[in-house]
């Protein structure tokens, strides 16, 4: 299996065997449970369908509720594909983080907590105009000239202005496995992971 659903629980910092202090993220990985195995001759492509994080039947419209049904697990959250596999698992298999072996790497996707409409200088670093002399009350965080007059009469594509911040898919890779708590179902990485806390993410080796 390549990979698993699981869930942002936060972040913390360990120590290694030279002392120094490792900022690392603990994710809530699986059990994640087999939902649907695609296969080439029925879908078009092979692809294991994973189901984590139960919630309540009235929640859930009927086809859902059948669909899960068919895997003999409760309704889930969240539902992800992972392609191109074929394996030994089967509908209704259960999956955990023993899947992750210690000192290993792997990529996590997420999509990264939304800012909101920001300007140039929180979203792409601007330094504003100048001074805050000269009478420019009220230019410190403008974005200044974005382009030339009569030639070429028109903005470029691709101008770093203004605009909506964050809230996108990113994926974060090689990130290192710490420590793997095989019992609580937990993973310890090192470093940062996008999203917010209780976030969805999608761990790939």
């Amino acid at each position: 299996m390549s990979g698993l659903i699981g869930k942002k629980v936060g972040m913390t910092s360990i120590f290694d065997e030279n002392g120094k202090n490792i900022p690392c993220t603990v994710l809530e990985v699986g059990p994640c449970v087999v939902t649907q195995v695609r296969t080439e001759e029925v879908d078009g492509y092979n692809a294991l369908q994973l189901g984590f994080d139960d919630k309540s039947d009235k929640n859930a419209t009927k086809a859902a509720q059948g669909h899960f049904k068919k895997a003999n697990t409760s309704v889930k959250r969240k539902v992800v594909e992972f392609r191109d596999y074929v394996g030994e698992y089967k509908l209704g298999d259960v999956i955990t983080a023993d899947l992750f072996e210690e000192g290993e790497f792997v990529d996590i996707a997420g999509t990264s907590k939304g800012k909101g409409f920001q300007g140039v200088v929180k979203r792409h670093g601007f330094g504003g105009v100048g001074q805050s002399t000269h009478g420019q009350h009220n230019r410190l965080r403008a974005p200044g000239s974005i382009g030339a007059a009569s030639d070429p009469s028109r903005v470029f594509k691709g101008m770093r202005m203004a605009g909506q911040m964050g809230n996108k898919r990113v994926k974060v890779q090689n990130l290192k496995v710490l420590k793997v708590v095989a019992d609580k179902n937990l993973l310890v990485v090192k470093g940062c992971v996008p999203g917010h806390r209780n976030a969805y993410v999608m761990i790939e080796k």
